[in-house]
């Protein structure tokens, strides 16, 4: 709770001044150093502000009704749990499960295979993907420019009032930059302020035993690619990260994500087809297609399946999820 209280405190600084003072990422000292190069967009709280406004905002879409928030929701850790696919402008669906949106700073590409190599250009996708936002950019920037507000606030986080489409994504990057989940009970033992259970630390064992070399401390995730053992959709015809590359090896793989904040990022894998966590530890123990990054099952007893829920419980933030600093921006936005 210190950290979200901390990180608040500076996101309400200099609200007054054009661009306003930077704004320092809070981190605990056993992160790693993030990856995102912070001196090519730095965060200011104005432009942070703006971001988080233009996240909630359907104008961004075609029909204007639908915005980032639409399929990255707080109370579910920036994902979705009301379907397996992601939803975009008249009822089209999406080929995949919209991700958890945590600790982006530490993260080198985006989306399930890969395909964006820079957080700034992330958005772009979405607004332009004819299944989710269906818009292009260049109209996005006419609207934004016909409110009554959206000028004021370009000016406010980079000195002027002209809106543009990189800016635009800068401020999202900038915004979603801040949506750092660090205050866990598994933080707070990495901090000295919680001990684990027995059964939590049975997990946490079996966690580090079985699935550390994808899903290492303290990040749960190396944010690299590998296949879940999972057969290919013969609906989606998903081939994942080789539907980028072409490359024969990089067939069914899809990036790793975060073991943080499962509680509320539901359904799992890149499709979205399992509803719990039960399922997906099943699936890991009597389902693994074998692979070259996924080559057997793992040989989980229902004393350790039930230890390594335990223990995942203890990464869920809810003052990450609950941060009034990352929810719909009401003083700017109509709801």
């Amino acid at each position: 709770m210190r950290m979200a209280l901390l990180l608040g405190l500076l996101l309400a600084m200099a609200m007054s001044q054009p661009c306003g003072d930077l704004v320092r990422l809070i981190y605990p000292d056993y992160f790693p150093q993030p990856v995102y190069p912070f001196s090519d967009n730095p965060l200011r709280t104005p432009g942070i502000l703006l971001g988080r406004t233009l996240f909630y905002d359907p104008l961004l879409s075609l029909d204007n009704t639908i915005s980032c928030a639409s399929c990255h929701a707080p109370y579910n850790a920036f994902a979705h749990t009301d379907h397996a696919l992601s939803h975009g402008i008249g009822d089209s669906i999406g080929l995949r499960n919209a991700p958890a949106l945590i600790n982006l700073a530490w993260q080198p590409a985006f989306m399930w295979d890969g395909a964006i190599h820079h957080l700034d250009m992330q958005a772009l996708t979405p607004i332009e993907s004819p299944t989710e936002m269906g818009e292009e950019i260049r109209q996005v920037v006419q609207k934004l420019a016909a409110t009554p507000y959206y000028p004021a606030l370009f000016q406010r986080a980079f000195g002027d009032t002209a809106i543009t489409g990189e800016r635009l994504l800068k401020a999202l990057a900038q915004f979603q930059l801040t949506l750092v989940s660090a205050n866990s009970d598994y933080d707070r033992m990495r901090q000295g302020t919680y001990t684990f259970t027995h059964q939590e630390n049975q997990g946490y064992t079996l966690v580090k035993h079985h699935c550390a070399p994808c899903h290492p401390e303290p990040l749960f995730s190396h944010y690299g690619y590998s296949s879940n053992g999972l057969p290919i959709d013969t609906l989606l015809q998903d081939a994942g990260r080789y539907r980028m590359t072409g490359i024969p090896s990089d067939s069914l793989l899809f990036k790793v994500p975060t073991l943080r904040n499962l509680k509320y990022s539901y359904p799992y894998m890149h499709d979205g087809r399992f509803k719990n966590l039960r399922q997906v530890l099943d699936h890991y123990s009597s389902g693994v297609q074998p692979s070259a990054t996924l080559k057997k099952n793992l040989p989980l007893t229902p004393e350790e399946k039930a230890d390594i829920l335990a223990f995942l419980r203890t990464l869920n933030d809810s003052s990450f999820v609950f941060n009034p600093d990352f929810q719909f921006p009401k003083s700017l936005l109509p709801e």
